[in-house]
């Protein structure tokens, strides 16, 4: 898969998408631009195998992302929020990759979004309740791929990038734009330097319509 070219691009802001699964974790890294267009950096799937310790399991995927934070440099980390499902363990270990990486992004010190299903199917095709192809077709068509960025968890990490690149946030609640760590809101007052410039470009952008205006650090 080739991206499109986009003439001249400069990233102000590099995100790295997680689709949290014990067996497939997709990762997919973004870059976007103040005229809200995204470029593919990187895409993958993180795979553990299924007779494997649990413990072992997220290593390999804690391992993983630590690699893809050390190559890429994200500025923030967008993470699929766990839901509620009729299988049970699947949903626990759903958390436990979800919480590794979390711990990931405190770890390098950046900021962690989460951002619920449908608000990532929304805010790529438009429609909550996008099927997987659907999520899939919309992901190339942004990126300016040539084939469809496959399997579906590293689409679906793709599409968290991007929809954290437009639209910011992060609550993992549909319908809140404010930004707040992966614990829950973050207060003004609680807020490093760096977060404050960070919080101050998304109102300003979100008043503009622009992206947020964060430059890749070098």
């Amino acid at each position: 898969m080739a991206p499109a070219s986009l003439g001249a691009f400069v990233a102000d802001q590099r995100v790295l998408g997680i689709d949290p699964g014990m067996t497939r974790c997709g990762l997919g890294c973004v870059d976007v631009d103040s005229r809200r267009r995204v470029r593919l950096v990187e895409v993958g799937v993180a795979r553990t195998p299924p007779n494997q310790s649990p413990e072992l399991r997220l290593k390999s995927i804690a391992d993983a992302i630590d690699d893809w934070i050390a190559r890429h440099s994200p500025h923030v980390i967008a993470i699929e929020r766990v839901f509620a499902q009729e299988n049970m363990r699947s949903v626990i270990a759903v958390a436990q990759v979800m919480g590794v990486a979390m711990l990931a992004g405190a770890r390098h010190d950046l900021e962690v979004a989460l951002h619920t299903p449908s608000e990532v199917k929304a805010a790529i095709s438009g429609n909550g309740r996008a099927d997987k192809a659907q999520v899939q077709t919309m992901v190339a068509r942004v990126l300016g791929l040539d084939a469809l960025p496959k399997p579906a968890d590293a689409a679906d990490a793709l599409a968290l990038a991007i929809c954290h690149g437009w639209r910011g946030g992060g609550t993992g609640q549909d319908g809140i734009t404010e930004m707040v760590s992966a614990g829950g809101q973050v207060r003004a007052s609680a807020r490093t330097p760096a977060q404050r410039r960070w919080a101050q470009a998304q109102a300003n952008a979100r008043r503009t319509g622009a992206v947020d205006p964060r430059r890749r650090r070098g």
